[in-house]
């Protein structure tokens, strides 16, 4: 049936009706090869075997495997970044045991260090130090699943200052087979998760829904302002690298956030797939002590500036609880 015109022979009512349908659907339905096509982002959670304030190995077990789990079932790649130092917190074999879960399920692991130490604070030989310490478990983990170590993620984006300090811990990286995972997506997950852990301890379940709703709100401005500044800086759409953390907030928010992608025009690809987009061989010279994500970082290179709208920090209320759970903004 032509969209231009059409004749439609006479027929009882039901058959019209069914007839103008197709008619109306033929004509608005978009051909696929004339859509836009997806734009990409992957998946990153920082701070392995999880971040959590409750010390708990049966809440963590959950967690990873509620997060796995979520994961796999949507076939969403991600890589994880791990510290090692959080292993002996809870039950060792168990946190090991939960990177393993990862791993079998075709997820991929990083190195993000030992301590999470700061760059700028002890310096490239202490931090390279931690690196080096950060990978004696995982590093065996990848090689048994027929993996090498390849990724690193800098605590706190902090890459090093000054600028000595950040081209001996470059160097070092390069020249030991790391590659540098950047951030362009950061919705300060971490905030809003610790409070999220203490409402589930405390079975308030009205305050659980509360964070999640202001997370999620606060999740789709974050990434709208990244898709905003990425056009300002290269006048395309690029391949995003998105910052989450390994928490039960995440665990449970999953398919809302996997929405949020959906309405955004963004699927779920591989950290090398995002990694292929030219805009990451993009110069990058800041060596600064606060550590911002690479579209700021780019902007300073470009000497170009971004959008205000969206690059806001989180809400009040959920700054005030996070500082009454935690008061520690220095361990994200």
């Amino acid at each position: 049936m032509s969209c231009r015109s059409s004749v439609i022979e006479p027929m009882h009512r039901g058959g019209f009706l069914r007839t103008f349908a197709l008619a109306f659907l033929a004509c608005t339905v978009v051909p696929a090869s004339a859509r836009p096509p997806m734009g990409k982002v992957a998946l990153t959670f920082d701070d392995l075997p999880a971040l959590t304030v409750l010390k708990d190995q049966p809440y963590v077990d959950y967690l990873t495997k509620t997060l796995v789990d979520g994961l796999k079932r949507r076939h969403i790649p991600a890589t994880g970044f791990v510290n090692e130092g959080k292993l002996d917190d809870l039950i060792r074999a168990r946190q090991i045991d939960n990177l393993k879960r990862w791993l079998d399920a075709g997820l991929h692991l990083g190195n993000h260090s030992y301590s999470h130490y700061s760059a700028s604070t002890v310096g490239a030989r202490a931090y390279i130090a931690d690196i080096v310490r950060g990978e004696q478990v995982t590093r065996p983990l990848l090689e048994a699943h027929g993996e090498a170590m390849r990724w690193f993620r800098h605590p706190y984006l902090d890459t090093g200052s000054p600028a000595p300090v950040r081209r001996e811990i470059d160097g070092w990286l390069a020249a030991h087979g790391y590659r540098v995972a950047p951030v362009t997506i950061d919705a300060d997950d971490w905030e809003f998760a610790e409070p999220y852990d203490d409402a589930i301890a405390r079975h308030d379940r009205p305050r659980q829904q509360r964070i999640r709703r202001e997370y999620l709100a606060y999740t789709a401005r974050r990434i709208a302002w990244s898709q905003a500044s990425a056009r300002v800086l290269f006048g395309r759409d690029i391949a995003h690298v998105m910052l989450l953390h390994g928490t039960r907030l995440n665990a449970d928010t999953l398919g809302d956030l996997a929405r949020l992608f959906r309405q955004a025009g963004l699927r779920p690809v591989s950290l090398s797939d995002a990694m292929r987009d030219p805009a990451y061989a993009t110069r990058d010279d800041y060596a600064g002590k606060d550590g911002i994500d690479w579209l700021e970082r780019w902007a300073r290179t470009l000497h170009k500036t971004l959008p205000d709208a969206g690059n806001e920090d989180p809400p009040k209320d959920i700054q005030i609880e996070y500082d009454r759970v935690d008061n520690d903004r220095g361990n994200n």
